[in-house]
């Protein structure tokens, strides 16, 4: 079959970008965008999400529930209207939507992607869902990844790692995240900003220790929030915000973002010391890096940036040494799952030994680049002890000139002596590390 591609109705397109994802053809953070451009209403662009990341929140459990309701698996080239019947079962459930607008929504949605002799089907199992409402989901099989919606392999190693925090970790993931915002002091205050949300009907806290960090209602694209188009706002959670804090910034410094791209980071530090020496941003990734760059011009900020391997300094540096340098470290982003659900389908055990990996290397190759009494501040979005304590702790042992600063604040996370750890929804914040270095001459 071959879907329209214009003008399709509102659960169409969310299940289009939803197959996608459980295809592995890409994040829900790669698809959001075409799926935006379909939906010219900033009402549903906002019904988008919530559909989106309620289906991905609890996907197992509705991939099971499903199960139980079919006779048959689809054939894989329906799998738009698998993800249309997985939809369908989360806002009937969840009450997104009234029920019978759900289902009448979802067999035109059908018909809509060129799947009509399927729309008898999928009238049927969502009215077969809503006879049987709770009942049909205490059929589903006892298990702690239904019971959690995460894959097994990470429910083990939470486990493992957080004995007594473990269940709350999962718990939060479940949640829906916050939305924080960085205040772009460069072009406005936290004040002004705040002052021109409540204008246009949108009330923001401010956050008690952030400078820069203020906390709106959820809803809709970003880009349709007041003060966007003007470069006044970037999207940030409150734990990335710390960084900018760690690196503690003075004019006349040089500065080094190593894993620059999509570039937050980055354009938090342009933003908070304009003054800086030098300010030089790398990446490997040629695309993601152009992204950077594109946002750094509606912020109006010029940093330098340059493509290159992090862990092959010498390709993109020649002799250089940094004041500071950040490595926000590719991680498994088991720190952000409420942000990003869809990491939990798209992550795999297999990936944390060779993100380890990947991490000391960074660590080993850009740490000669750090003058001598300079700082690194190491970050991810990570709980795993192997990303974050245990990582940092290796390195300590192998360099004898690494020692690690205790200058990390109380209120964030808790003290696990080779940084801190925060965890998803602790300071209504995402579960970031951080640990800060400083080189010793003697």
């Amino acid at each position: 079959m071959n879907p329209r591609t214009t003008n399709l109705p509102l659960r169409a397109i969310a299940a289009r970008a939803l197959a996608r994802v459980l295809a592995g053809q890409g994040s829900l953070q790669d698809v959001l965008p075409a799926a935006d451009q379909a939906l010219t209403d900033r009402r549903d662009r906002a019904q988008l999400r919530v559909i989106l990341y309620a289906s991905l929140r609890s996907i197992y459990r509705r991939q099971a529930a499903l199960a139980l309701l079919m006779e048959k698996p689809l054939q894989a080239r329906a799998a738009p209207v698998e993800a249309l019947l997985l939809i369908g079962l989360t806002e009937l459930e969840e009450g997104i939507d009234a029920a019978y607008a759900v289902v009448d929504a979802s067999v035109d949605a059908a018909r809509a992607l060129g799947w009509g002799t399927l729309s008898g089907l999928v009238n049927a199992v969502l009215r077969n869902a809503l006879r049987q409402g709770a009942a049909l989901y205490q059929r589903l099989p006892d298990s702690e990844s239904l019971r959690c919606n995460h894959p097994d392999w990470l429910i083990e190693r939470l486990h493992a790692d957080w004995p007594s925090e473990a269940a709350a970790i999962l718990l939060a993931n479940n949640c829906a995240a916050p939305l924080w915002l960085r205040v772009n002091r460069r072009r406005c205050g936290r004040d002004q900003l705040r002052a021109r949300l409540s204008a246009a009907g949108i009330e923001a806290t401010q956050h008690p220790q952030l400078a820069d960090a203020v906390q709106v209602p959820v809803a809709g694209a970003v880009t349709d929030l007041p003060g966007w188009n003007e470069g006044w706002i970037s999207v940030q959670d409150a734990s990335a915000q710390l960084a900018v804090e760690l690196l503690e910034l003075q004019p006349g410094l040089r500065v080094l973002d190593a894993c620059a791209a999509p570039g937050g980071k980055l354009a938090h530090i342009a933003e908070r010391e304009p003054e800086l020496a030098r300010l030089l941003g790398v990446d490997f990734d040629g695309k993601r890096l152009e992204r950077t760059r594109q946002g750094m011009r509606r912020l109006g900020l010029q940093p330098t940036l340059k493509q290159g391997d992090a862990t092959q300094p010498e390709t993109w540096c020649q002799g250089e040494r940094f004041d500071r340098i950040l490595i926000d470290a590719p991680c498994s982003g088991t720190g952000v799952i409420r942000r990003h659900p869809d990491i939990r389908l798209l992550r795999r055990a297999s990936d944390i030994a060779t993100l380890c990996q990947q991490q000391a290397r960074l660590l080993d190759h850009l740490w000669p680049l750090l003058a001598a009494g300079a700082r690194l501040v190491y970050a991810t979005c990570s709980v795993l002890k192997d990303e974050n304590e245990n990582q940092i702790a290796a390195f300590v042992a192998r360099t004898a000139d690494a020692r690690v600063a205790a200058v990390l604040p109380s209120w964030f996370g808790s003290d696990r002596r080779w940084g801190r750890q925060n965890f998803p929804g602790q300071g209504d914040a995402d579960g970031f590390f951080y640990a800060v270095l400083e080189r010793h001459s003697g």
